[in-house]
């Protein structure tokens, strides 16, 4: 079945998530001291990065994870300092043109915050672009988008083998599986590789990279 609708995960596939952690790390008063002379390379070397993420995370600093994300969720220099990777806007644009519905989904310490950020970050596209966040710890699974995903399928009238779900972080491929979706990973130079039950989940590397494998899923579909 073709795919209609796309879920765009924002933080490590349409947005720099890495570049706001570097900045937090080697500028904030709290960790500069340590982190101030951390080469970009080397930021896997300060967050290691745990097999079901796959990605760097503050949370999973050994010492002091939460702490590092409690400061980061609360200091808006840094949370908000997170560029859009190349092409997004334009990529999102064709792909509307294209007749895809559109989503982001993100899973936030702050709803209003984040969608705020979200809504300025995004406001070349919002006129079709829908925005979905939701409080962590509201649902049970680690990231919550397997329950966000099914409440936007009931919201919005989507199925979910016509849907595809972007993002780099392992454990939500499993999310995308488990309520019948298509997961796509995306990589950059610090995730690593998808374990071994996992090996037939396609994998991209940039979001013109992920329009063109949804358009070529679709043409072999045909």
């Amino acid at each position: 079945m073709a795919i209609k609708n796309i879920f765009w995960d924002v933080d490590g596939v349409l947005a720099n998530l890495n570049f706001a952690y570097y900045n937090f790390l080697t500028k904030h008063p709290k960790y500069k001291n340590k982190y101030q002379n951390l080469r970009w390379e080397d930021l896997p070397k300060a967050l290691p990065i745990l097999p079901k993420y796959g990605a760097l995370e503050l949370k999973t600093h050994p010492e002091k994870g939460e702490q590092m994300d409690y400061d980061f969720c609360h200091s808006p220099e840094f949370f908000c300092n997170r560029p859009l990777y190349p092409q997004v806007k334009e990529t999102l644009r064709e792909l509307n043109r294209l007749g895809f519905r559109q989503f982001t989904m993100s899973a936030t310490f702050d709803v209003e915050t984040k969608k705020k950020f979200l809504n300025n970050l995004l406001a070349d596209v919002t006129d079709f672009l829908t925005i979905e966040c939701v409080q962590h710890g509201k649902f049970m699974h680690d990231s919550a988008k397997e329950d966000m995903l099914k409440t936007c399928f009931a919201t919005y009238g989507l199925k979910a083998e016509e849907t595809v779900l972007v993002d780099d972080r392992i454990y939500n491929q499993y999310a995308a599986i488990n309520v019948g979706a298509l997961p796509l990973r995306m990589r950059c130079e610090f995730t690593t590789d998808l374990p071994s039950e996992l090996a037939f989940v396609p994998e991209v590397h940039s979001v013109p990279e992920a329009k063109d494998w949804i358009l070529n899923y679709n043409k072999k579909g045909v």
